[in-house]
């Protein structure tokens, strides 16, 4: 396929060479992007009368059957095409000649592959929304089943206080709900039209910016021509948004892999979504947790290759740039796969409460009720504290919990103690009686339910 931009080599690009400029390997990906962006700006060169209503119309309905022909299978990108926009001028070319060419007028392949990928970014970042709504829809769901199931809940991964399951795994869906938040504003940060910066100076022609970014949904245009064809600030801007969900279902992950393990018994994960061993016929492995918690350095890796690639770049447009799409392509197709695979995990796993309510039985989590107990009764708190902990300490030695140790033992540490202190200390009144805002209190996990539904509702 002979170069667009042929006429001023005398030689042609060396084979090797012209496999490594190539990009339709992997831009090939935005061909309805980049037909959309091209009837846009074909019906905005008829509308400015730089070619013809015919001549206009003729590409329209040409580029409207190349995208119908690429999307049933009756066309076939060429792999030997240097990139997407030109494979797509190319066969604008052949099937209308000249006419086709008139095409590019008052436009570069530099803002073209500019208004592509913001044009491409913002689909894909819908579409991620979208499935994590599925993941808030499934943590909702076993939050609500859940609602009251008391487990043990963990500091620096040792028992510290209980906690309902619901509460817990709600945390989560917080995280996952300031991501679409953060891939929202990602979108709108983006959603303005480079289309009609050309090379980086702008045309000579008299073109309506303006048109063509509102025919292709944009909010506005790019003010300054140059920053049209050289930024990529929304491809960081949404790369470290993936890493931020990436790093949250890797927590998550990483809890979903402890409590499924016999050492917690928390959980127990579906077949559907674990594997066996090769030799040990009694393992069930959580391997799309592991997987998902070990691809997100590989999207870290895609932030961090992107920030280098434009470190060093001068103004305006350069061939590094063309790097940005390798990287911001294999984020959006891991985030897709862990997240389409996370969400029917959690819907279909199955808690175990019983085995939850028995470890927070252990531990003496209970141990800072007891303590406000007796502030309640007028010790001051670092008095109740220090009793407390001796009274820990006893029970440990004396492997018994806050629960069984007789009332007779309790007053020899301070006789302000009595029966009513069994009430106070049992697991459920020191999860029902946390009443305050965003606890893990029964009405503050109506609240954290309600939230989520009306978020998912908006």
């Amino acid at each position: 396929m002979e170069k667009m931009w042929a006429g001023r080599f005398s030689k042609s690009l060396d084979k090797l060479a012209d496999d490594f400029n190539s990009s339709i390997h992997f831009d090939s990906r935005m061909y309805k992007q980049d037909i959309t962006g091209s009837i846009a700006h074909a019906t905005m060169l008829a509308a400015k009368g730089i070619i013809s209503e015919l001549d206009s119309e003729l590409i329209v309905e040409t580029l409207s059957d190349i995208l119908e022909d690429l999307e049933g299978g009756k066309l076939a990108i060429d792999e030997n095409a240097e990139d997407i926009h030109m494979f797509v001028e190319a066969e604008l070319t052949k099937r209308i000649g000249d006419i086709g060419k008139r095409l590019h007028t008052a436009r570069s392949r530099n803002d073209q592959v500019a208004v592509d990928i913001r044009l491409y970014l913002r689909d894909e970042a819908n579409e991620i929304i979208g499935l994590i709504k599925e993941l808030l829809k499934a943590i909702y769901g076993k939050a609500k089943e859940h609602k009251m199931d008391i487990m043990p809940g963990y500091t620096h991964l040792q028992r510290a206080q209980p906690i309902t399951f619901a509460h817990h795994i709600l945390a989560y869906a917080m995280m996952f709900t300031r991501d679409i938040t953060r891939l929202q504003d990602a979108v709108k940060h983006m959603n303005y039209s480079p289309l009609g910066s050309c090379a980086l100076a702008g045309t000579t022609y008299d073109t309506d910016r303006y048109m063509t970014a509102q025919k292709l949904g944009f909010d506005g245009i790019t003010l300054n021509s140059i920053d049209g064809v050289s930024d990529r600030d929304f491809c960081i801007e949404l790369l470290a948004a993936f890493s931020t969900i990436m790093m949250h279902l890797s927590r998550f992950s990483e809890e979903i892999i402890m409590w499924a393990s016999w050492e917690f018994k928390f959980i127990e994960l579906d077949d559907s979504y674990t594997t066996g061993s090769s030799i040990m016929p009694q393992k069930k492995n959580p391997d799309m947790a592991e997987l998902v918690r070990g691809k997100t350095g590989r999207v870290y890796g895609d932030l961090m290759a992107m920030l280098t690639t434009l470190k060093g770049i001068p103004l305006a447009y350069n061939k590094d740039m063309q790097e940005d799409k390798e990287s911001i392509f294999d984020a959006i197709d891991t985030v897709k796969k862990c997240l389409s695979v996370f969400a029917p995990m959690i819907a279909t796993m199955k808690v175990l409460p019983d085995n939850m309510y028995k470890a927070a039985g252990e531990g003496f989590i209970n141990a800072t009720d007891l303590a406000d107990w007796l502030v309640k009764k007028g010790m001051p708190f670092r008095t109740a504290y220090k009793h407390v902990g001796e009274i820990v300490a006893y029970c440990i030695k004396n492997k018994l919990i806050l629960e069984t140790l007789p009332i007779e033992k309790y007053k020899e540490f301070d006789d302000i103690f009595d029966d009513d202190l069994y009430n106070e200390i049992s697991l459920e009144t020191c999860v029902l009686k946390r009443i305050s805002a965003g606890g893990t209190g029964e009405a503050s996990i109506d609240a954290q339910l309600e939230y989520i539904t009306e978020f998912l509702n908006d």
